[in-house]
């Protein structure tokens, strides 16, 4: 909330890393292997929540499938708190909101199978003018071990200055990462300092996620005086920041986020009304090219079918959740026709995927439709231009690719209609009730990178074409809207590379 290129060599963060975690690991704790997925009140709700609606959000994801789906985290977000702490100095929640404690409220979600996310920040008062962390790091951490906690996010707000380098942010931020180890408790460590003083470059030997620019809003490409920057080199990152506003600030660091530390680029705002349905295709599929955690922000309980449809995407989200770790790569972007507010581009985004699968998006943020082509010599670039491109053996553009369409299989309204009316349900399962396999995917029993391995249709999508060796893709993309593709090589002799199948 507003008022709410470097990596770092292994032998210099050693000391920093928990001794639980294996040399060669780079995440500083052990977790966000793969960005983390989950459910923020903040962007739905405000400080307008309590434990009736945070209980009942967290048993219809349970419900909906979405915990099945990877989102396990359930994140109380500011406004939860006393206005004053306890007479031994700690955090207090409010009684009224919360009457029966944050450690029942963590109790009754991890017996949903879910995680517990609270909120704080690292200066004297949080966003929304609530007591803060700034130099209660150790007694906050403990407090937060103690009630159960799993995730905190660690926000910005009344900071007293302590920022304006790289090394003032790091060490405030760090005193809160070594308080939260110290305590024994895995929790997620999730930045919230909106992009200040370059987290990208320091975060990764401290923190799980780090803001990567200020708060999003409901908004495919409108600007915002709020939001005053359109680079990543911010003084100002603000608020309102639209969707293409993000997408364009994340795209020259997209390198710097990794296995165990992502760059964040807010809260997804999929189904709270702001965009079209095209429009929140671009904003789901991009933050999971990207790599940016999955945090729904819609209401949960009354989102529609089509919302729903988005979120509950598995081949989608299966290539968020890939464990070759490696963000989208935009490989071009070029103007298009402008729209109402003077916007207007189309793009190419390239991410490597495990065993040896590419996805793509070709992304249309022009003002009409358009026919989009990406060669393969443009797919595979970076093949040819780095670490002995062609010395190494026959470079990816030689081959032929299957085409695999991401967004073909999404479920259809009278499905997803039935799951969130009750009359189909999810573990107790939409397997059980729902029989295209297509559809519906649980990675509770079966991890994305088993289903990718045994050719789960969920996750690979919809064979469409194929694409012969220096051929080139060519898809109609609507105004504002996006083509995802999974790539998938032919063998020699033209057949499709296999795996084992269900």
């Amino acid at each position: 909330m507003a008022h709410h290129t470097v990596f770092f060599l292994l032998a210099s963060i050693t000391l920093l890393v928990p001794s639980v975690v294996s040399l060669g690991s780079t995440s500083y704790n052990g977790l966000a292997k793969t960005p983390q997925m989950g459910w923020d009140n903040w962007n739905a709700y405000g400080c307008d929540i309590d434990e009736e609606t945070l209980l009942e959000t967290a048993e219809k994801m349970v419900d909906f499938g979405l915990r099945d789906l990877g989102y396990k985290y359930v994140i109380l977000d500011d406004c939860w708190q006393n206005v004053e702490r306890s007479p031994n100095g700690s955090l207090v929640a409010n009684s009224t909101k919360f009457p029966n404690g944050m450690k029942a409220v963590a109790d009754k979600l991890h017996d949903m199978g879910l995680l517990f996310g609270m909120y704080s920040s690292a200066g004297m008062y949080t966003c929304a003018q609530f007591p803060a962390s700034l130099g209660h790091e150790t007694l906050d951490a403990q407090t937060f071990a103690d009630w159960g906690v799993d995730y905190l996010k660690y926000d910005n707000c009344y900071n007293q200055g302590q920022e304006g380098t790289s090394k003032l942010s790091f060490d405030r931020y760090k005193i809160m990462s070594q308080a939260l180890n110290k305590t024994g408790r895995p929790m997620h460590y999730s930045m919230c300092n909106w992009g200040k003083d370059y987290p990208w470059n320091w975060a990764q030997t401290i923190a799980n996620s780090w803001r990567m620019a200020g708060d999003v809003y409901d908004s495919f490409d409108r600007p915002d005086d709020r939001c005053p920057c359109t680079t990543y080199d911010c003084q100002l990152p603000g608020f309102y920041c639209s969707i293409m506003n993000i997408i364009g600030k994340v795209a020259p660091i997209v390198i710097m986020g990794q296995p165990g530390a992502w760059n964040d680029m807010d809260a997804l705002e999929v189904g709270n009304g702001g965009m079209t349905d095209d429009e929140y295709k671009v904003h789901f599929s991009m933050w999971a090219m990207i790599k940016s955690p999955l945090i729904m922000g819609t209401n949960i309980p009354k989102m529609t079918a089509s919302t729903y449809s988005i979120l509950a995407n598995p081949a989608v989200i299966a290539i968020s959740q890939d464990t070759a770790g490696t963000p989208a790569v935009r490989v071009w972007n070029r103007r298009a026709d402008l729209d109402e507010y003077d916007q207007g581009s189309t793009s190419l985004w390239v991410m490597a995927l495990s065993g040896g699968d590419y996805a793509i998006a070709l992304l249309n943020a022009g003002n009409t439709d358009l026919q989009m082509n990406a060669t393969l010599e443009e797919i595979f670039i970076d093949k040819a231009t780095t670490a002995g491109g062609a010395t190494k053996g026959p470079l990816p553009s030689s081959k032929g690719w299957d085409m695999y369409d991401l967004w073909a299989n999404r479920m259809d309204d009278m499905t997803a209609n039935s799951v969130l009316h009750g009359n189909a349900t999810i573990n107790g399962t939409v397997q059980d009730t729902i029989s295209n396999s297509g559809v519906v995917y649980n990675a509770t029993e079966m991890s994305y990178a088993d289903g990718i391995t045994k050719n789960h249709t969920a996750l690979l999508g919809v064979k469409t074409s194929s694409v012969d060796p220096m051929g080139t893709i060519s898809a109609m993309v609507p105004r504002h809207g996006v083509v995802l593709y999974r790539l998938r090589a032919h063998e020699e002799g033209g057949a499709t590379k296999r795996r084992d199948e269900l």
